[in-house]
């Protein structure tokens, strides 16, 4: 359907060049259909376009028709604003410089005294429709790493400009290698794509990418992953290999446990300290489990699915938030036993407290989290993976802090129960039994919480410093094997 409307559109346009230079209605009802056609509910169906030998000049062909209405208007002045475009021609006398939706273009000087007309349409969802191929100067080669990472800017004048400069605003800051490229139709057999002669980078901020031009026609940012391709198929290896080894691993230590239950559950403190590695080990279970779906369904370079990694964000964000509660409930556990000598909570009751901690409050941070930054379009990453999104909205900050400041509440209390064990007569009154079930949790809290902790803080730094590839590689092996010591203690 969208590739006969793109076509039936290119080919109206052409036909009525002279309807459109005179009617400003007409040429808002051609970009109300253009609207449409680059709506982000159409993410799926240009995907598939794009990657269809059939189909794949569709998107140029829309672009295309944009260029022949940019170089048709009568009008010396004209504004037409709609969701995901905006359109503005007007004149200007030897410089010209704007702000045009968060980018900035500057024309410093066209060296002829006469008055001149420029036309701008800025796209703001043309990174959905466009593909990312791209071609050199030396190379007829196509880099899947490259995603569209800024607006797509046309801009037209009638006369030759040998000097534009175009500020854009980084849609992921994660990413490096910036190219300022155009849109280049006749590459890759009419098929079009990504050419970035004639232009380079002149600046390249925090969040945004200044490019420099010597002509002018449909410009936009590639960007790919800071780290190379080689060092990120190892990254994946690890991840994978190491996650399977996990997930192997979890499931043995819950059939072990599920054995040897009522062996090891003989007063309430072990029993609850069992409870805790089940737990544990059944949201780390979970969260690798949804790791590997939504790894699954991203795919540096294409358009993420957004129902699916939604909810593989959500279950992964829940079950890790799930892991991080429940070593507190370790640490709690710990603590009251050591400073409330001698009251006795009932097991009905403690497992109470456990469960309403350990699942109520991860799935209220996680519903509260999609709830804010979904409706911005910002819940999850925009580039190779189903996990919370930092670039836009720092939804990631819903993991970190909880999680952080879990790390912090467990030392604290293993600094309570040290000076609690140094002090003469505690646990005087404990059962041998219940004295080594207490040794069992203080040295799993004193295991897993640096453990956790530490691997988390390498996850924060690669999102800090993306490209350091040492953060990248150490997160990758923590996260990948921290159950073994799970299961271990």
């Amino acid at each position: 359907m969208v590739p006969g409307i793109a076509t039936q559109l290119a080919n109206a346009v052409q036909s009525n060049r002279q309807q459109i230079q005179d009617s400003p209605a007409t040429v808002s009802n051609v970009l109300e259909t253009v609207n449409i056609l680059v709506s982000p509910n159409t993410t799926k169906t240009w995907s598939t376009l794009n990657n269809n030998n059939e189909n794949k000049n569709t998107s140029a062909r829309l672009l295309g028709s944009m260029e022949t209405i940019s170089g048709s208007l009568a009008q010396d002045y004209i504004s037409i604003n709609k969701e995901n475009l905006n359109l503005q021609k007007t004149l200007f006398s030897r410089n010209f410089s704007t702000d045009l939706n968060s980018s900035h273009i500057l024309i410093p000087d066209t060296g002829s005294p006469n008055v001149t007309a420029i036309t701008t349409i800025v796209f703001t969802t043309m990174n959905i429709v466009l593909p990312a191929r791209n071609s050199t100067e030396t190379a007829n080669t196509t880099n899947n790493t490259n995603v569209i990472n800024g607006i797509v800017m046309l801009v037209k004048s009638d006369t030759i400009v040998k000097n534009v400069s175009i500020s854009f605003n980084k849609q992921n800051t994660s990413l490096g290698n910036p190219q300022c490229v155009f849109w280049n139709f006749t590459l890759f057999g009419e098929a079009g794509g990504w050419d970035s002669s004639g232009c380079t980078v002149l600046d390249d901020k925090n969040d945004s990418i200044t490019c420099s031009c010597n002509h002018l026609t449909s410009f936009s940012i590639l960007m790919s992953p800071f780290i190379p391709e080689a060092i990120r198929i190892l990254l994946d290896f690890i991840t994978y290999i190491g996650v399977s080894i996990s997930l192997l691993s979890l499931v043995l230590c819950l059939i072990i446990e599920a054995f040897v239950w009522t062996v090891v559950t003989k007063n309430s403190t072990a029993y609850m300290r069992h409870v805790s590695i089940v737990n544990i080990a059944v949201s780390l279970l979970m969260a690798d489990i949804w790791f590997m779906v939504g790894a699954g369904i991203s795919d540096i370079g294409h358009s993420t699915p957004v129902g699916s990694c939604t909810a593989a964000t959500f279950f992964t964000h829940f079950f890790y938030l799930a892991l991080f509660f429940w070593m507190l409930i370790s640490a709690l556990l710990l603590l009251y036993r050591m400073v409330m000598v001698f009251s006795d909570m009932s097991k009905c009751a403690m497992m109470s407290i456990a469960f309403t901690v350990g699942y109520g409050a991860p799935l209220i941070i996680a519903v509260i989290t999609i709830a804010v930054t979904a409706p911005q379009h910002g819940y999850f990453r925009q580039d190779s993976a189903c996990w919370l999104n930092w670039a836009q909205t720092k939804a990631l900050l819903a993991f970190v802090i909880p999680a952080l400041t879990i790390v912090a509440i467990n030392l604290l209390i293993l600094i309570v129960v040290l000076v609690k064990i140094l002090m003469r007569g505690v646990g005087e009154n404990r059962q041998p039994e219940e004295k080594n079930a207490l040794v069992v949790v203080a040295r799993c809290v004193v295991i897993l919480t640096p453990l956790f902790g530490l691997t988390w803080g390498f996850g924060i730094g690669t999102m800090v410093a993306p490209e350091s590839v040492g953060f990248h590689v150490v997160f990758a092996v923590l996260n990948s094997f921290q159950v073994c010591v799970n299961i271990k203690y």
